[in-house]
């Protein structure tokens, strides 16, 4: 049985950039489940498919194979074969990722191969209902998260630095009605599950945060948890 860590917390908080730090940090495996929840969103719209096609969404499902695998230390997400690691960025891939994620059918696709991945490795996990749903038994929970202003900060200068015109505004507004989203759907709404570990990143530096996160590990590690 692998030590799993589950880093949950709402869009934009810096869950896979700590998550990944973190991995690397323990010799951990990173495994990003946002990453193969975009991988699904990015496939239903190239098939130019409509969020609310609920049917249609379910059934694109079983013709999407999402695989994960590391090219020099470095996450690449294949899907059907195809590395579409540098498409899962995109804002509107975001958009429709938030949406699909409320469907039943389109989280039960993946969650097999999540759970088998944290069965056989040391993993950390990240995303909205890691700790709450996917692994609820993981040695050490995390939530995660900052204001909407720093998160939508933070997004905008990433957008800025790649070239990508965006409207600060905008960003945050999206950031907030994700939030609502997420926080209110029916099916693993974002939660902190009751014995995770709160981190607000509003004022800290990432090696600030990977570094509290990898003290935690060894805590449990020595058997003394907080």
């Amino acid at each position: 049985m692998g030590f799993n860590v589950a880093i949950d917390g709402p869009a934009g908080a810096g869950k896979s950039t700590i998550a990944k730090r973190v991995a690397n940090k323990a010799g951990f495996i990173y495994v990003d489940t946002g990453a193969m929840y975009r991988a699904l969103a990015y496939y239903f719209l190239e098939k130019e498919l409509d969020s609310d096609d609920k049917e249609k969404i379910i059934e694109a499902c079983h013709d999407a194979n999402i695989s994960i695998d590391y090219q020099e230390d470095n996450q690449q997400v294949f899907l059907n074969g195809v590395n579409i690691t540098a498409k899962l960025r995109d804002e509107g891939v975001g958009k429709m990722t938030s949406l699909i994620a409320a469907i039943p059918e389109v989280r039960l696709h993946l969650l097999k191969l999540q759970r088998e991945l944290a069965k056989n490795h040391d993993v950390v996990m990240d995303g909205r209902d890691i700790g709450t749903k996917i692994l609820p038994d993981a040695d050490l929970k995390i939530f995660l998260t900052a204001s909407a202003t720093v998160r939508a900060n933070r997004r905008f200068m990433e957008l800025m630095e790649k070239g990508f015109p965006c409207d600060l505004d905008e960003i945050r507004e999206d950031i907030i009605q994700r939030d609502y989203r997420d926080t209110n759907r029916a099916v693993s709404p974002l939660k902190q599950a009751e014995d995770a570990i709160l981190i607000d990143s509003s004022n800290m530096s990432i090696n600030e945060v990977v570094g509290e996160i990898y003290g935690y590990i060894l805590d449990v590690v020595k058997g003394n948890p907080k």
